[in-house]
């Protein structure tokens, strides 16, 4: 086990790079000056701030401006990010507490209880850099962790997701350690001051917090903490009402003094075990609750990897993006390179949208069959995201008619695998719809793209006694069974494994400079919403505004595919593409209060040092998008 204060080559090796903690940053005098003015003072001395108990920021879906650049689904969370960015900071600085804050006004969605990935555009260098965050199992996880072994069947998948089996080790923590030692120039306590802020004095909460947390009130009931926490006086708290959180304020402030040290080595790490292993139900639950395995060295072991990112070349730009143990970034990359081969600009909307369906079937095909952890089993990464291997999958995409859904992988090791037939495919894993994404950036050119999750919309519905945060239920999305009985595939569980991810994070250069910045949250849907927003903005003519607010189609090697209500209401599109053989079910709703796809956070660099922050104008509530100094209108 190498030493957790062992820095890893700064030259990045291709293979990945285990790391979760350093030496403190080295500050200059102005910035420490600074963060302790705007910071490090208490409480008190910020009174009249955007977080103050009761005064909901204006969520504005588009800012342009100077000076650095935020965007989230939460106006508290990028007021956060901003807050630092005004202080000195820098754009991971500001993606931490941005970060920090959503797992205090988005509990359902992200938090220390779970994990993430990270794209850094470092302006110093001109390099991409990833961290893999992700959730691991525990050591103790096998196979067939899922099967019921009375009768080698899958256990129900309610039965998995609410119980201490679905866990996995939390990541996010040392991601924002690890992102602030590499990177950042503020120490972990400073980025986490505004989220604690707001956790202590409270948030108002919202329409769309009190439709989570009614679509959630069943399983919450089951877990005492839970219900303590998120049912205040047994009932979901209503709208306008202030929501306070002051045991998770009360663990931030462990983590500020003592580090992540505290979550994965000391009594933190000891209370998160004995929950997973002994999940706190309630006397009156009549769920079966399964207990988790993971133990205090699972948590010690988890460590934060440095990750090379995927790279297509696409129009002209340069698209990078995760790469396994998420899929994110061979899917998308893979479905790019599959339009490239079709001139997408010269199409009608309807054209256009059919190639976007079709490519992004084919690279779900390869991705389900191929990406899991790196770590164990072999991911031909280089080779689906190949030239080759597109013009081979490209040769399948009629424009007169659709592929029959679900169609079969191709070996992106073998030429001419795929012999330009479609055959039959099989099932599409499950993946909740959760999750969360946030960008950043700032006055010197450095650029972040960060997708967090707990998994589904209220994780693992188990929260930490007195700690003020959910677990995740991450290992759900490890396959259950076997893909067939030829192949097990390679997203089973196993022990130290991070389950496969469709998490998507991602970062456009145009001649080796900052273009876009993206990402969504939404499950299996984030590949599709990538693709499509990429698809709106670099082809189709739209503006970055017009490219999120679009609406959505999500097609992942399935007969159908999920639409939203304003394309199966108004698109004419959608006639010309039933005639050509697509057919369309509105998204399910059973985590989510809307039947939306994904929530997209970005950013574009508009050139003399200006960005556009842009967040969803209605998803989720309607996001939020700042700049440090906005340009005059």
């Amino acid at each position: 086990m190498p030493a957790r204060s062992l820095f890893p080559p700064r030259s990045f090796p291709a293979f990945p790079v285990p790391f979760r903690r350093g030496p403190a940053p080295v500050l200059t005098a102005a910035v420490v000056l600074a963060l302790a003015l705007a910071l490090l003072l208490p409480p008190s001395a910020t009174a009249g701030t955007a977080t103050d108990a009761g005064r909901r920021p204006p969520a504005v879906p588009v800012a342009t401006g100077h000076g650095g650049a935020v965007a989230s689904v939460n106006p508290y969370a990028s007021r956060a990010g901003l807050e630092v960015l005004r202080a000195g900071g820098n754009a991971v600085d500001a993606a931490v507490a941005t970060a920090a804050a959503l797992g205090v006004v988005e509990p359902y969605s992200a938090g220390i209880g779970g994990g993430g990935y990270l794209v850094h555009y470092q302006a110093r260098t001109g390099r991409v850099h990833t961290l893999d965050g992700r959730e691991t199992a525990p050591a103790a996880m096998r196979p067939d962790a899922f099967l019921d072994p009375a009768t080698g069947e899958p256990i129900p998948f309610g039965e998995a997701v609410n119980s201490g089996l679905s866990v996995g080790v939390p990541g996010t923590p040392a991601t924002w350690e690890v992102a602030l030692e590499r990177w950042g120039t503020v120490p972990l306590a400073a980025a986490l001051r505004p989220a604690t802020r707001i956790a202590e004095r409270g948030f108002t909460v919202s329409p769309e917090f009190r439709a989570q947390t009614e679509l959630n009130e069943d399983r919450f009931r089951d877990f005492t903490p839970t219900a303590e926490l998120f049912l205040p006086g047994g009932e979901p708290p209503e709208v306008g009402s202030v929501f306070r959180n002051p045991d998770l304020a009360g663990t931030y402030r462990l983590l500020a003094r003592k580090g992540t040290d505290a979550l994965y080595e000391g009594p933190l790490a000891r209370e998160i075990t004995r929950t997973v292993q002994h999940p706190p139900v309630a006397p009156d639950a009549d769920r079966t609750v399964r207990p988790g395995l993971m133990t205090a060295a699972d948590l010690d072991r988890y460590r934060v990897l440095f990750q090379e990112p995927t790279k297509v070349d696409y129009r002209g730009v340069e698209v990078y993006s995760m790469a396994p143990s998420s899929s994110g970034g061979t899917t998308v990359g893979e479905a790019l390179n599959i339009l490239e081969n079709f001139d997408l600009a010269g199409m009608d909307r309807a054209g256009a949208l059919h190639h976007y369906l079709e490519a992004s079937r084919l690279a779900y095909a390869d991705r389900n069959r191929w990406v899991g952890d790196p770590a164990f089993s072999e991911v031909p990464t280089e080779e689906l995201l190949s030239d080759r291997f597109a013009k081979e999958r490209a040769c399948l995409v009629d424009p007169d008619r659709a592929l029959p859904g679900p169609v079969a992988p191709a070996d992106p090791r073998a030429p001419g695998s795929g012999e330009c037939a479609a055959g039959p495919g099989g099932p599409e894993p499950y993946e909740g719809p959760s999750t969360t994404h946030l960008v950043t950036a700032d006055r010197w050119g450095n650029v972040v793209s960060y997708t967090l999750t707990i998994e589904q919309t209220g994780g693992s519905a188990i929260t930490v006694p007195g700690r003020g945060f959910l677990l995740n239920n991450e290992l759900t999305d490890f396959d259950f069974t076997p893909l067939s009985q030829e192949v097990d595939g390679p997203n089973l569980p196993g022990p130290g494994k991070r389950p496969r991810s469709s998490m998507a994070p991602t970062i456009v250069l145009d001649d080796g400079r900052p273009l876009l910045a993206l990402g969504t949250p939404g499950g299996s849907t984030i590949i599709t919403t990538v693709l499509q927003t990429l698809v709106n903005r670099l082809d189709l003519g739209m503006t970055l505004p017009e490219a999120v607010a679009a609406p959505r189609l999500s097609q992942r090697n399935t007969a159908d595919t999920l639409a939203e209500p304003d394309f199966l209401d108004s698109a004419p599109e959608r006639a010309a593409l039933e005639a050509l053989g697509h057919r369309f079910v509105l998204p399910p709703q059973a985590f989510t209060p809307a039947p939306e796809i994904g929530a997209v956070a970005a950013l574009e660099v508009l050139g003399g040092g200006r960005y556009q922050a842009v967040a969803e104008p209605e998803r989720r509530g309607g996001g939020s998008a700042v700049v440090l100094r906005p340009a005059r209108r």
